[in-house]
């Protein structure tokens, strides 16, 4: 009768599913738990990754907001201050998912580029600007209620748009040439296509502006379709463009250097003596020289050219036969 008594652990082993149930049933919660974290791949809707850090871009940016700034105090004759956000490297969905209600949108051509970018006022910029171009100070702010422009509204922001693609002109000009033009307006993004996809990488970069005790936005967003073909001038710093402009400062001052007046000193001959004999020279006395097979020309003391004594035109002169500074000899072979 005791032999059919169970022990706790082949009663603990029978209700776990038998031997090795602990080590089962932990692989099946691991395995479950693991296909619990994995997420489905959509390939319509993958992201395509940038590593790269745009600088010059960056330097695009900071001079376009100096500018901004300049056009924006002689519209308003108010200092704003305008400040750079961070480059965003993002899907176009998720930049238009995050921008106000009643924005306005402006479709803009970047010649000689192909494709279509957005420059973006916010409505608090908008209002901001009309406020204080008519002689407010900001105490009755406007609110965004869902309506269009109007008129006055529109004209101001053409006002502002034409500021801005002037002052972007400007921004590229030292990485590169471009041409704004202006397309059309918009209050709906879902009618920009300015992007084949939603999915399709934009990049975009804030620009915070302060007027008074008030504050808009202004976002440039471009396809990076559209910046690709200078995609290595924007990841790079501009140093040929430095190296273009050291060359013609070079250029300037050596065709400068070229009409400076120096004296050049020839010693014909050189003779060692003392003092005494020299205080002891009379009218018509005669000092020997030697007669030097070669004669060298001095500027400053410094040597530069060597020859041989002679006359010419009943003049003393001197052959040159060589020049001892290597930049003296390159300015003679041009």
């Amino acid at each position: 009768m005791s032999d059919s008594i169970l022990s706790q652990d082949e009663i603990d082993n029978l209700l776990n599913g038998g031997p090795g149930g602990e080590e089962k049933n932990s692989a099946e919660t691991a395995l479950s738990s693991a296909e619990d974290n994995i997420k489905p791949y959509d390939p319509n809707t993958q992201r395509r990754v940038i590593r790269e850090r745009l600088y010059s871009l960056e330097i695009i940016n900071e001079r376009f907001a100096r500018q901004f700034r300049i056009g924006l105090f002689n519209i308003l004759r108010r200092s704003p201050d305008v400040t750079a956000g961070n480059i965003k490297i993002q899907p176009y969905h998720e930049f238009a998912r995050n921008l106000p209600v009643m924005t306005s949108l402006n479709l803009i051509n970047m010649h000689p580029l192909r494709g279509t970018a957005l420059f973006v006022f916010s409505p608090n910029l908008v209002f901001t600007a009309v406020d204080n171009l008519f002689g407010g100070d900001g105490r009755f702010p406007t609110k965004a209620d869902g309506r269009e422009f109007t008129p006055t509204e529109q004209r101001i922001i053409q006002r502002m748009l034409a500021m801005a693609r002037e002052a972007y002109d400007y921004a590229w000009t030292s990485i590169y040439k471009i041409k704004t033009e202006f397309v059309r307006s918009e209050l709906q993004v879902k009618f920009t296509n300015i992007t084949s996809s939603p999915n399709d990488i934009v990049v975009t970069t804030p620009f915070q502006v302060d007027i008074g005790s008030h504050s808009g936005e202004l976002q440039i967003c471009i396809p990076f379709s559209i910046i690709e073909p200078v995609r290595e001038l924007l990841t790079n710093p501009p140093l040929e463009n430095s190296q273009h402009e050291n060359n013609q400062w070079r250029s300037a001052l050596a065709s400068q250097m070229r009409d400076t007046e120096m004296e050049l000193v020839v010693k014909f001959a050189e003779i060692s003596t003392r003092l005494s004999r020299i205080m002891s020279l009379k009218p018509d006395d005669i000092i020997p020289l030697e007669k030097p097979e070669e004669i060298g020309g001095y500027v400053n003391d410094v040597p530069v050219m060597s020859g041989k004594y002679g006359c010419a035109n009943n003049q003393y002169a001197i052959q040159v036969e060589n020049l001892m500074n290597s930049t003296l000899l390159a300015l003679k072979k041009e």
